[in-house]
């Protein structure tokens, strides 16, 4: 997505932020709160799966790719691996938030 590491994490994390949040008040709010299971259900879920998995990629392998492609190998691992350190952080912060009880 960028050169910068951070706003990848930053970015991959406020999608799964997003996800999650439609997931979980999703079926508080909506007219299908008492609908019975259906065959859409599944498919709805696996294609939620399908585009995640299509966005993270994005968001973690397409400037790496570009950059290792035109050469600037080092530079690219670099920026693949930072991006992952990054958003290891910000994992284990909202694990540390979550098992504390901060929130709470």
């Amino acid at each position: 997505m960028t050169k910068n590491s951070f706003v990848n994490a930053l970015v991959a994390s406020l999608y799964i932020t997003l996800v999650a949040s439609v997931l979980y008040y999703g079926p508080k709010i909506g007219p299908q709160a008492g609908a019975k299971d259906t065959v859409v259900v599944p498919i709805a879920i696996l294609s939620l799966f399908v585009l995640s998995a299509a966005i993270m990629g994005y968001l973690f392998f397409y400037q790496p790719i570009r950059m290792y492609v035109d050469g600037e190998k080092q530079k690219a691992v670099h920026l693949f691996l930072s991006t992952v350190a990054i958003f290891a952080g910000i994992t284990v912060l909202i694990l540390f938030t979550l098992f504390s009880g901060i929130l709470s």
